[in-house]
């Protein structure tokens, strides 16, 4: 048998995001990231800066997930209490971490500042619970890190990526999660559901999902298929194609396009 591939959820951390001054960038980019890995993400929930929440909701969901990826609230302002939430989410202390403050220190006494550059504020980003593990941060020096099943990122998306990118190595995954998709322009989920349920229970490993779309040439309806079995998606993808067909409405293989 299979075994299934590891899960994931995200706690988006900031007030800015829950009241629309910030729209989040980064919910896509970690999904597909870690859709290639075959870890899919199952779960992302927006959280604001309130030190409660973040613990209990932590606690929660790294009981119940393979992995917890946070973005946001690593910086260096007072607002920015992820990490000593983290420490408290796990019992340990929240202290600094020698590598980071290290790295930290070297580099802003490189600066035009000198030693003074790298203060109190700063200071805060090579804070970590104790028994962290860093995340490279090839962009602006200040890491991220690990700990248990937890892997803490910025929220600044060209940051985080940098810090996806050090950080899914290391990551335990299994079978890339692959999608297949048809679409078609006239079709309707009224006219499709029956058949696409029946097509749904014969091929119970993936998830196959219906996307209504809009456009000025006529409105439409996508298919796309999921799972870890190529062959299986690509199978359930002909199916509705054929479905469609049934129906008198024209298949085009793919998504469609976005405009």
């Amino acid at each position: 048998m299979t075994k299934p591939n590891p899960t994931a959820c995200l706690l988006v951390i900031g007030n800015e995001v829950l009241s629309g001054r910030t729209q989040d960038a980064n919910i896509n980019f970690i999904a597909r990231g870690l859709g290639e890995i075959g870890i899919p993400l199952r779960e992302v929930r927006v959280i604001p800066d309130v030190r409660e929440t973040i613990v209990g909701t932590l606690n929660e969901v790294r009981a119940r997930f393979d992995h917890v990826f946070t973005t946001g609230g690593i910086g260096p302002t007072h607002d920015d209490i992820t990490s000593e939430c983290v420490a408290e989410a796990f019992g340990v202390p929240w202290e600094p971490h020698p590598e980071a403050w290290a790295r930290m220190e070297a580099h802003y006494a490189k600066t035009a500042e000198g030693v003074a550059a790298f203060n109190a504020a700063r200071q805060r980003m090579a804070t970590m619970p104790r028994g962290a593990t860093l995340i490279d941060n090839a962009i602006s020096i200040a890491p991220g890190f690990t700990i248990g099943n937890v892997h803490v990122m910025a929220g600044v998306p060209r940051i985080m990526q940098a810090m996806f990118a050090t950080l899914a190595p290391r990551l335990a995954g299994g079978p890339p999660i692959i999608s297949r998709a048809v679409h078609s322009t006239g079709a309707a989920e009224g006219q499709i559901a029956a058949g696409l349920e029946a097509i749904q229970n014969r091929y119970p490993e993936l998830d196959l999902g219906s996307y209504p779309y809009y456009r000025a040439h006529g409105q439409g309806v996508a298919i796309v298929a999921k799972g870890n079995d190529p062959a299986q998606a690509e199978a359930a993808i002909a199916e509705v194609t054929a479905l469609f067909v049934s129906l008198g409405a024209t298949p085009v293989q793919g998504e469609p396009d976005p405009a």
